[in-house]
């Protein structure tokens, strides 16, 4: 099985195309070593893509999952979210071998640091993106490796842009009870009452120690993403809701009713690396099919009960 083609379509960006022998299929760009797409073995869409997102360079792509580093939002000097989401990446020529998986296509990228990245932020790094597609299941494994000859610090996150139906009808369920940073209130912490987060307005929060596993229930496609991470102990939670999509002019004014953005991340305490050290993460996205119990979606048996 080739595990990947590529694909280019007039002038825009080249897109490699992953597949599995199931029917699903992944599409990612070197344009921020991005995926913008990955459909089920039913051709459905899970992941959220603006419908006025721009595919140029040095421009950010709203949708998909944008790769944030070395800084996560604003919290620094750099720009929104870091560079690496509006770099060129390239294949990865060397990857580590990791151990083979059947019936799984993978992709190696891999970005460094160029002398004009090093003028606004003075720091030689490799960042590699593993990105393997199996049935289900969509898995991110990126590295940081310090090739300087000093130590520096980051913050990074992995945006997930998940498609759903009808946000007022979604639940996500994992973080209840845990402190969060929140965003609209000039970061004051405080910490989740509610036993399950649900939406009826904008949210912009950064949940800390957070665990490996969180559920985003969709009531209406009785549909679970399941979200499970490593080395990211953060999760952000967004939504613009109606009027910041309004003024974000590469989102649709309707197209808050079908995203939300959880992601993975390291936040609250940055990533030291000293020279030649590496840091990993991983991220696995899943999808289940939501049972329901009287009614009502268990999300218990998400959560706790069954891989």
């Amino acid at each position: 099985m080739t595990p990947f083609t590529v694909i280019q379509e007039g002038d825009g960006p080249s897109r490699i195309v992953l597949s599995e022998p199931t029917g699903s299929t992944a599409e990612v760009l070197l344009h921020g070593g991005q995926v913008v797409s990955w459909k089920n073995e039913k051709r459905q869409e899970m992941l959220f893509m603006s419908n006025k997102a721009i595919f140029r360079p040095s421009k950010a792509i709203r949708g998909g999952i944008p790769i944030c580093f070395p800084q996560f939002s604003n919290l620094g000097s750099l720009e929104q979210h870091g560079f690496a989401r509006t770099r060129l990446w390239s294949l990865d020529s060397s990857p580590s071998p990791l151990p083979p998986v059947n019936n799984q296509s993978t992709l190696d990228l891999l970005l460094k640091s160029t002398e004009e990245d090093l003028k606004t932020w003075s720091h030689r790094f490799e960042l590699r993106l593993r990105i393997s597609l199996s049935a289900g299941k969509l898995t991110l494994i990126p590295r940081v490796r310090n090739t300087d000859s000093k130590a520096f610090s980051f913050t990074f996150a992995l945006r997930n842009y998940l498609s759903v139906s009808d946000i007022s009808e979604v639940r996500v369920e994992g973080l209840e009870t845990l402190d969060y940073f929140d965003n609209l209130l000039e970061r004051e912490r405080y910490t989740e009452q509610a036993d399950a987060i649900t939406f009826d307005g904008e949210i912009d929060r950064v949940y800390l120690s957070t665990p490996t596993k969180i559920a985003i229930i969709d009531h209406e496609k009785k549909r679970t993403f399941v979200l499970r991470k490593e080395g990211m102990p953060d999760a952000a939670v967004w939504n613009p809701w109606d009027k910041k999509a309004k003024a974000l002019l590469d989102l649709g004014d309707e197209d808050y009713k079908t995203m939300l953005c959880v992601d993975s991340a390291a936040i609250e305490t940055p990533i030291v690396l000293k020279p030649f050290e590496e840091w990993k993460g991983r991220q696995e996205l899943s999808t289940v099919s939501s049972s329901y119990c009287s009614g009502q979606l268990d999300p218990r048996k998400v959560l706790y009960g069954f891989t």
